[in-house]
């Protein structure tokens, strides 16, 4: 398939300052994972040089191999046992006042590392009590119990991403299900805790598949809505179909705030977690 070249409105401006610095090395220094490098996020040099990061936990190797991510793929490691205390502090230490926390899958572990994700946002809430969380987790398989682990640890926002419509969802996501997503939103929404996921575009969708999406997500009580430009991370995965212009990025979030979302993040470089702290 040809290259389709990448328009001037995704062009990133590269720039660091002393608090990009200062977020670099207590990631490093903590040998902790984000999924701001591991993901390649386009918005790591602006998120980071405001002092924010996405913690992702439970290693930097995921189970699974969906086409549209980079997150690297095979056997993972045994879980850190420090890490849930290791996030906390280097949360303290950035004086952040809202935390994001994902993870890779772990497809591996008996529990799929629910009860790690838990220890996590305890610790994290012990050593800075006054911060707010929000956690993007995996589906956990639909395993209502191990999402219950996470619910009954009261994050203030719970988000799980549904990635792309229906019908391009068993193309690039490896293990996933459209309607098990869906049910593990539900799940969260009915704990009356702030529903959140997310969808690329230009994978191949069309205007209506987006807003079934929408009006899906709408009528399980999810609130939150981000939409972002799918950016193919290597020449091995899943290809850029078409450039989503700026003008039709309002478009959407228009469109999804009259449908009646109470926060919606849609723009070329929107990501999960971008912008996060005004989510809450």
């Amino acid at each position: 398939m040809e290259h389709i070249k990448k328009p001037d409105w995704l062009k990133i401006k590269i720039g660091a300052n002393s608090r990009y610095s200062d977020t670099k090395r207590i990631v490093e220094t903590n040998n902790l994972h984000t999924i701001c490098s591991s993901g390649r996020c386009p918005n790591m040099c602006e998120c980071w040089g405001k002092g924010t990061a996405t913690f992702m936990i439970g290693g930097n190797i995921c189970t699974r191999s969906c086409k549209f991510c980079n997150t690297q793929t095979g056997k993972p490691l045994a879980l850190d046992i420090n890490e849930p205390v290791n996030v906390a502090k280097s949360i303290q230490m950035m004086k952040l006042s809202h935390a994001v926390i994902t993870s890779v899958d772990r497809d591996d572990l008996p529990d799929l590392g629910a009860s790690h994700w838990a220890s996590t946002i305890k610790e994290i809430k012990r050593i800075n009590p006054d911060i707010t969380i929000e956690v993007l987790i995996p589906d956990f398989q639909g395993r209502e119990e191990l999402i219950d682990m996470i619910i009954e640890k009261k994050p203030d926002i719970i988000s799980h991403n549904m990635e792309t419509v229906k019908r391009i969802s068993p193309l690039v996501r490896s293990a996933a299900d459209y309607d098990r997503s869906l049910k593990v939103i539900k799940r969260v929404a009915s704990a009356k805790i702030k529903a959140k996921s997310g969808i690329m575009v230009g994978l191949g969708e069309t205007e209506e598949e987006i807003e079934v999406v929408m009006d899906n997500l709408l009528q399980i009580g999810c609130s939150i809505l981000t939409i972002g430009q799918y950016l193919q991370p290597s020449r091995l995965h899943y290809p850029v179909k078409k450039y989503i212009t700026p003008e039709d990025f309002e478009k959407y979030k228009k469109i999804a705030l009259e449908k009646g979302f109470d926060k919606v993040e849609s723009e070329p470089l929107a990501r999960s977690s971008y912008h996060a702290e005004r989510h809450v």
